[in-house]
């Protein structure tokens, strides 16, 4: 392999190193690379195969995730949601109407598990046979959302638990990472689910707007269990359908 090819960088827009952005970001280099994988910052202009260049927007946009963090106790899902705009698709009404639901809803849909604190990443990994590859795969693919304690553990949320039993799970049934079943797998999964979900809160918001809020929570407590067995239902059907379609 050859060596990677430097690319001119305008020296003005990027005209910062990694050490440069770690000394004025006052954050560890494992900390900013975590960042710009879990989306919270861009990545760095590239400039070869291992280097690249970072400019103000960067440390801006550190500034304000830590801001976030620390002053209001965001979650970085909901950082990430704030920082690319999604809080700006709804109405003001339908933002009303979303907030006076929330405070309605089972403890199950609005609200992280109360009283349950994150678990450590590595106890969960041993606990399902995982290594730290899975791990990566889940954060990769943001299948789950980690926090990084003050002696540099990964703290996984209470809510994401669930990821390392089934994918545990998944493991044992054969579908292992050198047959290709990793992060870019499981970012086809993600990504159709967000997607889903994005258009799910424009459709029902637009049609609910006008009902009252503990109606519209009754409505989506009773509907979830429903989506969720369409979900596996359909999926199924779509599988046996590709089978019984195969000729011998």
């Amino acid at each position: 392999m050859g060596a990677a090819i430097a690319v001119p960088v305008p020296v003005d827009e990027w005209p910062y190193k990694m050490r440069d952005l770690c000394r004025l970001a006052g954050m560890p280099r494992q900390a900013i690379h975590f960042y710009i994988q879990q989306g919270l910052i861009p990545p760095g202009h590239k400039t070869g195969r291992n280097t690249a260049r970072y400019g103000a927007v960067h440390v801006e946009r550190i500034r304000v995730v830590r801001e976030l963090q620390s002053e209001r106790f965001m979650p970085l899902k909901a950082i990430r949601a704030v920082l690319d705009g999604r809080d700006d698709v709804f109405t003001p009404s339908q933002r009303a109407l979303l907030l006076e639901v929330k405070g309605r809803l089972a403890s199950t849909l609005a609200r992280p598990a109360a009283g349950r604190p994150g678990a450590d990443a590595r106890a969960l990994l041993v606990r399902h046979g995982l290594d730290r590859r899975d791990l990566d795969d889940l954060i990769g693919a943001r299948v789950i959302e980690v926090e990084r304690t003050a002696r540099g553990k990964l703290r996984v949320r209470a809510d994401d638990e669930w990821a390392f039993e089934l994918l545990g799970k998944v493991r044992r049934a054969g579908f292992s990472r050198t047959l290709g079943f990793d992060a870019k797998l499981l970012r086809i999964y993600a990504r159709a689910v967000a997607s889903l979900v994005d258009r799910e809160k424009r459709v029902i918001t637009e049609r609910l707007v006008g009902v009252a809020p503990e109606q519209v929570a009754g409505m989506l407590e009773k509907a979830m269990p429903l989506v969720d067995e369409f979900f596996a239902r359909y999926h199924a059907n779509l599988v046996r359908d590709f089978f019984a379609s195969m000729e011998n």
